[in-house]
């Protein structure tokens, strides 16, 4: 007879995977985020001489 902690352990080790899972399709399906490409803020590189 397995004990009860072992039995909790798995059901919760189970779950987490389960749950990992779900989030990480729910995030691929959401795609890339928008973010700015060029900031106008940012200086451009000093030649190098």
């Amino acid at each position: 007879m397995v004990s009860l902690t072992q039995k909790t352990s798995r059901i919760r080790r189970r779950k987490q995977t389960t749950n990992g899972k779900v989030n990480k399709r729910v995030r691929r399906a959401s795609g890339t985020p928008v973010f700015p490409v060029h900031v106008e803020a940012a200086a451009p590189a000093p030649a190098a001489k």
